[in-house]
């Protein structure tokens, strides 16, 4: 009798279990969720590293409990012991004469029994045995550009324009005392092109500093305007523009024990471009990357470090549109007269064996593939471990080249590996993701790449979440024969039968990749977002941008938006050939570079989007900085008609659609100028557009505020799209 209920009561519960999944799916993004919520990002280790010295130990911090600890493991295991807890660290620190610390610092480990870290501008060592901290070396709290020596005992930092350098027994002594605020000593220089990122460079053994001095007395002020204080205040900064005068630089070297500095003498030629500074081993040598202001001549020139003087050039690479050297050399262990140099002169970013006499020993590394990371040699030193892409640059794979240039690959699944080599050099941790795999960390044999031990395997940081479907995708080139890589993500519950408004995304220039067999293939989630809202989301690396070799990357040499915006309308086409895309709603976003694109596309090919938002773009390429805009554009004295086909002030007139530009009124990147030029020139000629500003921000919005500008991008293509 009561059968019959009790069978409807378990095909109602059935159901309704059937439906918790299909619900669960339903919870929906926020834009704080986007971009604030860490949760909603992949699991990661934090601070993991090596432990020089070690058998092939690696460390990291996690919280066990609540409490931050540093744990340890061997290569070979998944499961690390704790050294140290966050508690019993401050208590030491405290004991040696520090505040505590309620976050675990950052620690470098000198060897398989010590860490140093700092707190407070106070450098102090551990010792994992004892449990106890000592000092080491003070240095300014104010310190700027802090950068120690492989010893962590010796500390250089700028204050304001000067150089200081700090260690034991003698704290805070100036290196450089320079008065005027236009020449700066100590920073990266060249504005942090050509793969410059700091400006100190100690020798091994720490008894030498090579820096940079800049001499920006001759380079034109440029007022970037604070409303922080009333009244507003003209903060003047150095701002070389194409064509314009540039700063110049030198490189000093600073001798600790004599206290005394000497100048490298890299000629009388001033207007040129120093990088890829390398010490040899025997610190008696400085080798720098000469690279003339047009960047199509460098000569790897070879300083002796005690008097400065010239003692050869190496050699020399031309290129009749750009030469760009990045990367230091990497001397080859066992052999200090051999080194690897990297570079782009076959067509694609390759490893070169050289001997510092200059003579080219072989090309280690061959093939329609860019490397895009060195790693180090293993064990013997017969082979060098790197990684480069696959898959026409979706994929990054970790691979092995041995010194006679044979070539074997080490990390196996398709996607996106990241590797660092152990002390030994017989494992690799390598840091993976996929399209569909978040995190995976592990550790690889070199010898052979198997697995050593897993030491992370993250969850779906978004599981439960209404996502659209991403796929990767491949659009032909406008030149009829290159393979362009692109990613469209179409709206969770998506009804082929429907019509959708479509938003692209783009970047388009040098040295940026958006599409990548990485988690969500590149994606972010303010994307996925615009999907659970009803948009399809689309972008394509058109030609110009990174990692697909230097053809495809100079296919836009002296014409900068003109070959991107054919491919973009590439992409274009493949979009209105889905069904399910409407073609009157397709709307295009981008910054920077991207801001640039957005307008160009909004301008020079009316009509083909109802909507544009671009953000700190670059409206005329004659008032970008030397180093980028002369690079890809020669000057503008040399190259009138390319300028002239890329301002962006040409096309105003031709302005279809709604089109709203973004800019930080302190943006020192991106001057504001060029989108207050393009209003002017929209009033001059009766042209309607939008225009917000976000006061005190640099060339990106950061911080919350990001919350807000993507909530005001989102409105703006709700409205109009």
């Amino acid at each position: 009798m009561h059968y019959l209920p009790s069978r409807l009561a378990l095909l109602f519960v059935l159901a309704l279990v059937g439906q918790l999944p299909a619900r669960a799916q339903q919870k929906l993004l926020t834009m704080e969720d986007a971009f604030l919520n860490r949760s909603l990002q992949p699991q990661n280790l934090r601070q993991l590293t090596w432990i020089p010295g070690s058998n092939d130990e690696y460390s990291y911090v996690r919280a066990t409990g609540g409490q931050d600890e540093l744990v340890r493991g061997a290569a070979t295991t998944s499961q690390p012991t704790a050294v140290v807890p966050l508690t019993r660290l401050s208590a030491a620190l405290q004991a040696a004469g520090g505040a505590e610390v309620k976050a675990f610092p950052a620690v470098q480990w000198l060897n398989g029994a010590a860490f140093v870290l700092t707190s407070n501008g106070q450098v102090y060592r551990y010792d994992v045995g004892s449990g106890q901290a000592s000092k080491l070396v003070r240095y300014a709290a104010d310190a700027e550009n802090v950068d120690a020596d492989a010893s962590r005992t010796r500390v250089a930092y700028t204050k304001d324009q000067n150089l200081f350098v700090s260690l034991t027994g003698r704290e805070n002594e100036a290196v450089t005392q320079e008065s005027n605020p236009a020449i700066v000593n100590g920073q990266a220089a060249h504005r942090s092109e050509f793969g410059i990122t700091k400006g100190t460079f100690w020798s091994p053994q720490g008894q030498k500093l090579a820096f940079y001095r800049m001499d920006q007395t001759m380079v034109t002020d440029y007022p970037i305007v604070t409303v922080l204080p009333t009244p507003a205040q003209a903060v003047p900064i150095k701002y070389p523009m194409a064509g314009d005068k540039s700063h110049e630089v030198t490189v000093g070297v600073y001798d600790v024990a004599s206290r005394k500095t000497v100048f490298l003498q890299t000629g009388e030629t001033r207007e040129q471009y120093l990088t890829n500074l390398s010490w040899s081993p025997d610190e008696k040598f400085i080798y720098v990357a000469v690279l003339n202001r047009a960047q199509n001549h460098m000569q790897l020139k070879q300083f002796d470090a005690a008097s400065g003087a010239f003692v050869n050039t190496l050699f020399e690479e031309k290129d009749e549109k750009y030469v760009e050297p990045q990367h230091p050399l990497l001397f080859v262990p066992g052999h200090p007269d051999q080194f690897v140099w990297q570079s782009q002169r076959d067509g694609y970013n390759h490893l070169y064996l050289y001997s510092t006499s200059g003579k080219l020993l072989r090309q280690l590394t061959k093939g329609a593939f860019v490397v895009t990371d060195v790693l180090g040699f293993d064990a013997k030193g017969k082979e060098l471990l790197f990684t480069a892409t696959a898959h026409d640059g979706l994929d990054r794979q970790v691979q092995a080249v041995s010194l006679s240039g044979k070539l074997r690959r080490i990390s196996q699944a398709a996607g996106t590996h990241a590797g660092t080599l152990s002390p030994s050099g017989k494992y690799v941790l390598d840091n993976f993701s996929s399209a569909t795999t978040p995190r995976l960390i592990q550790t690889l044999r070199v010898a052979d790449g198997q697995v050593g031990a897993t030491l992370l395997t993250a969850p779906n940081p978004v599981e439960g979440y209404a996502l659209g479907q991403t796929k990767l995708v491949t659009v032909q080139a406008a030149d009829g024969q290159t393979t362009l890589n692109a990613r469209l993500i179409t709206p969770p519950n998506f009804d082929p039968a429907k019509k959708y408004p479509t938003v692209v995304y783009l970047y388009g220039g040098p040295h940026v990749q958006l599409v990548t067999n990485s988690w969500l293939g590149g994606a972010n989630l303010w994307m996925q977002l615009m999907a659970q809202k009803g948009y399809v989301v689309f972008t394509i690396d058109s030609r110009g941008s990174g990692n697909r070799g230097r053809a495809f990357e100079q296919a836009t040499f002296r014409q900068l938006g003109t070959q991107e915006m054919q491919d973009q309308l590439r992409g274009v086409e493949y979009l209105k050939s889905l069904p399910y895309v409407d073609a009157a709603r397709i709307g295009i976003h981008g910054w920077s570079f991207g801001g640039f694109m957005t307008t160009t596309m909004m301008t020079r090919s009316p009509g083909t989007f109802k909507v544009g938002i671009g953000g700190g773009p670059v409206i005329d390429w004659r008032l970008y900085e030397v180093m980028y805009t002369e690079r890809y554009m020669d000057t503008p004295q040399e190259n009138p008609e390319g300028y002239a086909k890329a301002n962006l002030l040409n096309y105003v007139d031709q302005l279809r659609g709604r089109l709203l530009l973004i800019h930080g009124t302190v943006d020192d990147v991106v001057v504001w100028q060029h989108s207050l030029d393009y209003l002017k020139t929209a009033v001059d000629k009766g042209m309607q557009l939008d225009y917000f500003v976000y006061p005190g921000h640099p060339h990106n919005v950061g911080g919350k505020d990001r919350v807000h500008l993507y909530h005001k991008i989102t409105q703006y293509f709700d409205e109009h799209l």
